[in-house]
Formats: C-alpha cells, sequence, structure tokens
C-alpha cells in the first residue's frame, strides 16, 4: 500500500483525505492542530507544522511516503513543493511556487512580464509605507503578502486609515511584511475557480462567478460562487489565454491551481491569485458534481507521479454554488436557521463543527465561517437571486 502524506486537516481537507483513503492508499497528516477534524480520517497523524519544511522533510523521510499532498492550502504549497524538490517527487518549482504564494513577489514577476497589473509596493513597516503613501491613488488595498482567504486584508480611502490596517495586515503576516495595491474596479462579477495543468499545460479550468455581500463588515470578503460562469466564450478564451502565459513563465508542471481574476470595464484581464494548490471552499467538490472531473483524485494521483493525461476540458452543467455560512455579529450559537426553500430542495451538501453554544466570530475572513453549503438550483435567475440574497434564506442566532 502506498503512502502519503497530507499537509493539514481542516475542514475543508477533509474530503482529499477521505478520498486518498478510497483510492486505498495509507494516509498521513500532519499539522500543528491535533483537534482538526480531517485527522480522524488519516490513519495516522503527527504533530509538525505543514509551514515547517524541514519538519515535514525529516517526517516525510522517517515514514518513507511515496508523495507529498498539498490540498486547499496557500501556506503548505512551498513547503509541498521543497519537500518534493528533496525526495525527488514529482512537484512545480519551488521558486514558481513561492512567486505564487507571496502577493509581493507575484505582482513583481506580473509587472516584469508585462501583466495588468494594479500599481502596488511591498513593506515591512508603517512608517515607511506612510512616508510612500501618497504615491498611491485611493482607495488601496492593504494585504499581507502571504496570507490566504481574506485575512489581514483592508480597503482603505485614506492614509489616516493607514495605521490601523498595517497592524491588522502584520498579524496575519508570518514574514512580516505587508502590500498595498491599488484598487482595480472590475466590471461584474469576479471570477473565481479551479484549474488544472499537465505537463505544463492547462487542461481544464472552471470558472466560475465571485459573490459578496454590501451589507457585510468587509464587503469584498467572498460569501460563495456559482457556476457557470455568466462571462461570454471570448472572454473566457481570453481569461484562458493570459492563464496559459502565466504559466508557460514559471514553468509550472502538472497540478491544481485555485483562480482569482477580476475584468476592468474594458475587458482587460488582471490576475489577482493562482495559488499553486486546489481552492478550499469545497470548489473541487462543486466542480466534480457541475463537470464530472474529479480535480481532487488527479491531484493525488500527480503527487503520486501517475498519469493525469486523461484529464480533458468540460463545461458545468445545471446551476451550481458553495455558501460560507457566517454572522455578521459576535456571540454564542444558538442556530443556523434555514428557509425551506433551502433545506428541503436546494441544498446538496453542508457540514458544521460548530455546536450550539459555541463562540462565533463577526465575518471578517473565511476562518470566521461557520461552514460551506453547496446547492443546487433549478435556473439561472433562482440562482443569482438566492446567491445575492442568500442573507434572507440562511441566518446564523446568536444569543
Amino acid at each position: 500500500m502506498k503512502k502519503v502524506l497530507m499537509l493539514g486537516g481542516s475542514q475543508y481537507q477533509v474530503h482529499a483525505i477521505k478520498e486518498a483513503r478510497e483510492m486505498r492508499l495509507y494516509v498521513i497528516t500532519c499539522d500543528y492542530l491535533p483537534d482538526n477534524p480531517g485527522h480522524k480520517y488519516s490513519h495516522e497523524y503527527h504533530n509538525v507544522s505543514t509551514t515547517d519544511r524541514e519538519a515535514v522533510l525529516r517526517l516525510a523521510q522517517y515514514l518513507k511516503v511515496d508523495g507529498v499532498v498539498c490540498y486547499a492550502s496557500d501556506p503548505a504549497a512551498s513547503t509541498a513543493a521543497y519537500v518534493c524538490e528533496q525526495l525527488g517527487f514529482p512537484t512545480n518549482p519551488l521558486k514558481s511556487v513561492e512567486i505564487l504564494s507571496n502577493k509581493e513577489k507575484f505582482r513583481d514577476f506580473l509587472n516584469q512580464h508585462n501583466f495588468n497589473v494594479p500599481r502596488a509596493k511591498g513593506f515591512s513597516e508603517y512608517r515607511t509605507a506612510l512616508d510612500y503613501i501618497n504615491n498611491f491613488k485611493f482607495p488601496v488595498m492593504v494585504k499581507p503578502v502571504d496570507s490566504s482567504g481574506c485575512r489581514g486584508v483592508n480597503k482603505i480611502f485614506s492614509k489616516d486609515q493607514l495605521f490601523e490596517a498595517v497592524s491588522d495586515a502584520l498579524k496575519f503576516s508570518r514574514v512580516k511584511r505587508f502590500i498595498i495595491e491599488e484598487f482595480v474596479q472590475k466590471k461584474g462579477y469576479q471570477v473565481s475557480g479551479d484549474g488544472f495543468t499537465v505537463d505544463g499545460i492547462l487542461k481544464f479550468r472552471s470558472f466560475a462567478n465571485e459573490h459578496y455581500g454590501g451589507y457585510m463588515i468587509k464587503e469584498y470578503v467572498p460569501l460563495g460562487e456559482s457556476w457557470p460562469s455568466l462571462l461570454s466564450y471570448e472572454i473566457q478564451a481570453k481569461v484562458h489565454s493570459e492563464l496559459q502565459r502565466l504559466i508557460s513563465l514559471l514553468d509550472m508542471k502538472t497540478g491544481a491551481y485555485n483562480i482569482e481574476v477580476i475584468l476592468d470595464e474594458n475587458d482587460n484581464v488582471y490576475i489577482l491569485e493562482l495559488g499553486a494548490r486546489n481552492g478550499g471552499s469545497l470548489i473541487p467538490q462543486i466542480i466534480k458534481y457541475a463537470t464530472g472531473v474529479d480535480l481532487v483524485r488527479y491531484t493525488i494521483k500527480t503527487a503520486l507521479g501517475e498519469d493525469c493525461t486523461t484529464l480533458a476540458m468540460e463545461e458545468p452543467k445545471g446551476f451550481w454554488s458553495n455558501y460560507m455560512v457566517h454572522s455578521i455579529d459576535s456571540g454564542n450559537l444558538k442556530e443556523i436557521w434555514m428557509d425551506n426553500s433551502i433545506r428541503n430542495r436546494i441544498l446538496v451538501e453542508f457540514e458544521t463543527t460548530f455546536k450550539k453554544g459555541d463562540v462565533v466570530n463577526a465575518f471578517k475572513n473565511s476562518g470566521d465561517a461557520l461552514g460551506t453549503m453547496i446547492l443546487r438550483y433549478s435556473s439561472l435567475d433562482e440562482m443569482l437571486d438566492m446567491m445575492n440574497n442568500m442573507h434572507k434564506f440562511v441566518k446564523v442566532v446568536l444569543y
């Protein structure tokens, strides 16, 4: 039986751990959180941080594993690439994964290769940023260079808001560095979704519409994605082409990607993120429902050096979304209320680890979600209407 080391055991990684077991693999998980729900589904667990490259390498060598999987985790992506390079396992280049995992390096790379990119600059301290801030046009986004899920991300409209935004960004940065970039006004929905390359070619991608809530504490924190994409085939091809150009320049090989793209009013493509890993928030599961393509299984096969050339493009069928269940206030959970139209007709999957009485945080980033739903709709109109008004159909009730 082949052994696979999976980096992390969070709620969003449970599906991949179960999938690996269904593939008759011996599954080992590691992270620094022994109570994470994924560990009860693995054959064994080791308390080793997924961001400690040398410790993960020692663990992989000690256990004599056959592959290392980073699933739905930005912080672990470069660790997986490092360990795989050291052990001679299949991987994308470490240098390229590090570029994709660091917002400052990524923006610099895009700029050097003539991609559309907002004006951006990285800093380590507030005072230096304050001295430079007048070179930007407000509003600007302040972000940790190495976080995901909108952790530590803030949109500000004047330099009076800079200190608080920088403090929040540094709180979520492992390397204690942040980036300031000008805000680009998007046209239509932001493009989200996942993709997969085989031997450097983007063989599959599934674009989705990203939804936000204007009533939120942070209106730019996504609440979910919906399929199929509302982009024309012509624009989808344009986005695909820019992604492929980036992938080729980075000399990427075989593997999964989480995609975040916006189009401006002139349909110029801005690649905001290309994470070298599967998306969280159950995105791969929805893609399998909608297209029949199992990106989770392909990710695991890639880690083991198995053939992935059977992967082919498939368009989504039907109307699907995920939705991050959340609260706009902090408090103790009383119940998660759902309208009958959700519970009896539209809900496909929903799991939560939260129990009555648990502390709930106001929704500021994806880590504050109580869980993610997968939903299926009867029409495009129904999907868009419900996704844009989901707070009326699903409510977190607090004491």
